[in-house]
């Protein structure tokens, strides 16, 4: 007989959808560390819409979108969505994921109930008329993060998402690989691929900062398979040794150097000269690992505050800079004689168009990039995971959490 609420795990009949469902919530009066916003809820399953498909989730990916989401900062998102006009004074969160497709909305054609699929974060409305002037559907002002900016993510045993959104999960993957590694790698691959004539090509040094991260582990693997040359940032010997494994020619210690964050006033001149030394030593290590006096013409960005000043100081001239994120703070200083004088650019870049999530999941499904999804919790441990990342204590790689899925599970009995 079907219920209107099932336990985590426990398998619906095939297409009945419940009234209710267990998700891990964020409200405004819980703001604050992660490990405090996020909490277990039973609310209500979202309403299906024309265009939309309702998925029953598997596993779910850990981003640090979410964590923004936990702290109501920079951006309070419940306050967002409800000034909008959304009724929910709670946040769903959950940007990456894999399930399995239980109901679609009217106009939907590419997916069928029962089929498994691995979601994208990107949400925009194909009606809009800069996508239909043939813009970027990722540069649309429609354009939302699943999950972040828009609520009933992949923390929950149902999530709703658009058709756009979906990609078919290569059936060798399981479930809690398949939900945690789209984000970082399609984010990484539209980062070095997506903005020519600043692409990667054999022999380019690139500078990868977080080399360790999510991003970072895509990036540095990206970039080997191009015939780059990938130097990453690091904090740690062991983080070093694993982007040495995955094909970096050279890692940098960031903890070896002191001059992180803002650029002093020059008008402070012996603050601003010890400044710029640390810049030129950092750039002097650069040198050493590559093997010779070559600056990365690709910096691969995403921590922000702290690095942008040294990113596009080593830049080399005529090269790129390109930032998906600002980890270390938004606020950041670009000295604009280094970037007019010499040539560079400063490109931002923002996830990923399905195109290239499907060159993502191709590369992924033929084993030439490794997902490194490298942490799996269960469903009651996503506060914890994101207070992990927050604190910078993850293991190398992505982390994903299990919602409906068991460890190592790669389908569905819907028998």
């Amino acid at each position: 007989m079907p219920k209107d609420l099932y336990e985590i795990g426990e398998v619906p009949p095939l297409g009945h959808v419940p009234t209710r469902m267990h998700a891990f919530t964020i409200r405004r009066e819980r703001y604050g560390e992660p490990r405090d916003a996020f909490a277990r809820e039973i609310v209500p399953v979202p309403e299906l819409k024309p265009g939309h498909v309702l998925i029953y989730t598997m596993a779910a990916g850990i981003n640090y979108n979410n964590i923004w989401a936990a702290k109501g900062h920079p951006a309070d998102v419940i306050a967002a969505r409800e000034k909008a006009g959304e009724p929910e004074d709670y946040h769903v969160g959950g940007s990456d994921g894999s399930g399995v497709v239980w109901a679609v909305g009217d106009g939907v054609t590419n997916v069928r109930v029962g089929d498994h699929v691995i979601m994208a974060s990107g949400q925009w409305d194909e009606a809009a008329d800069d996508i239909r002037m043939g813009g970027d559907p990722i540069a649309s002002r429609t354009m939302r993060v699943w999950g972040y900016e828009n609520n009933h993510g992949s923390f929950a045993q149902f999530t709703l998402v658009k058709d756009v959104q979906l990609h078919h999960k290569p059936e060798s993957l399981p479930w809690d690989v398949a939900g945690g590694f789209l984000a970082s790698v399609a984010t990484a691959y539209r980062q070095l691929f997506g903005w020519p004539p600043h692409t990667v090509r054999p022999g380019d040094p690139v500078l990868i900062w977080g080399g360790a991260g999510g991003l970072g582990t895509a990036a540095i693997q990206l970039v080997h398979q191009a015939g780059g040359l990938p130097v990453a940032v690091v904090s740690t010997e062991e983080k070093a040794k694993v982007c040495r494994e995955l094909g970096a020619v050279g890692t940098i210690l960031r903890t070896e150097f002191d001059h992180w964050g803002r650029v002093p006033d020059e008008s402070d001149t012996q603050a601003y000269a010890e400044w710029f030394r640390g810049v030129r030593a950092f750039g002097k290590r650069f040198w050493a690992e590559v093997g010779e006096r070559r600056s990365p013409r690709i910096v691969f960005e995403h921590t922000g505050a702290d690095t942008l000043p040294t990113s596009l100081y080593l830049c080399d001239n005529s090269g790129m800079v390109v930032t998906c994120g600002a980890t270390s703070g938004f606020q950041a200083d670009v000295d604009l004689r280094f970037l007019w004088m010499r040539l560079k650019r400063l490109q931002g870049s923002h996830f990923a168009s399905p195109a290239q999530c499907r060159m993502a999941i191709h590369l992924v499904e033929s084993g030439r990039i490794d997902p490194c999804v490298t942490k799996v919790v269960g469903f009651d441990e996503i506060g914890e995971a994101h207070q992990i990342l927050h604190e910078n204590r993850q293991p190398p790689g992505n982390m994903a959490a299990l919602v409906n899925a068991a460890p190592g599970q790669t389908g569905l009995d819907l028998s």
